[in-house]
């Protein structure tokens, strides 16, 4: 378990790229809603995504609304689950089946999600595939990745995680709330 969430959060972006996200959390009867945005600069290319997600009380996402602006345009994307299946704008997508949280290529914290969600006992791998959403266009794909609990207790929690969508590794340090405080290479907890 984890302490309760804070209403909000700051993390810098830095490394992959250079930038900001800002995020409230909402409690909505038995679940809670984040209310966000990133503005950063990704290999000389701005781009902002802002995004509100809806979470059951399982921390399973049920709702989601994107919108993002980058040289490529103005993008727009909403997605929501129902018995295992998403529907992105609208269209059925089968080939986000067995998908339970939505991830942004853009944020820090939805791996908040899957960390509030998953078996926190240290030495077990939990294969936790994410809908993942792209920063530059809000283009949904499927990302196949792992969680391993290492340690978890009062103050923290550090998982060793992996995506072999991206062949990315790294250890990932959580506070006492769930949320991410070191993503190497990506970012950190700023407030």
């Amino acid at each position: 378990m984890f302490a309760p969430l804070p209403s909000s959060a700051l993390f810098r972006h830095a490394e992959v790229r250079d930038g900001f996200e800002a995020v409230c959390f909402r409690p909505e009867s038995e679940r809670f809603r984040l209310e966000g945005g990133t503005a950063a600069v990704e290999d000389g290319v701005p781009w902002s995504v802002q995004y509100r997600v809806a979470v059951d009380d399982a921390w399973r996402t049920t709702y989601v609304e994107a919108t993002g602006v980058s040289p490529s345009g103005h993008h727009t994307m909403t997605a929501e689950t129902r018995d295992g299946r998403w529907w992105v704008d609208g269209k059925l997508r089968p080939d986000l089946d067995g998908c339970v949280d939505i991830d942004f290529e853009s944020s820090l914290v939805t791996n908040t999600l899957a960390v509030h969600r998953i078996d926190l006992t240290p030495g077990r791998p939990m294969e936790v595939p994410a809908a993942f959403v792209r920063a530059d266009d809000l283009r949904v794909e499927r990302m196949e990745q792992t969680y391993l609990c290492l340690e978890h207790g009062p103050a923290r929690t550090t998982f060793d995680y992996s995506s072999t969508t991206f062949d990315f590794a790294c250890r990932l340090v959580f506070d006492s709330a769930g949320l991410v405080v070191d993503y190497p290479g990506i970012g950190s907890r700023h407030a």
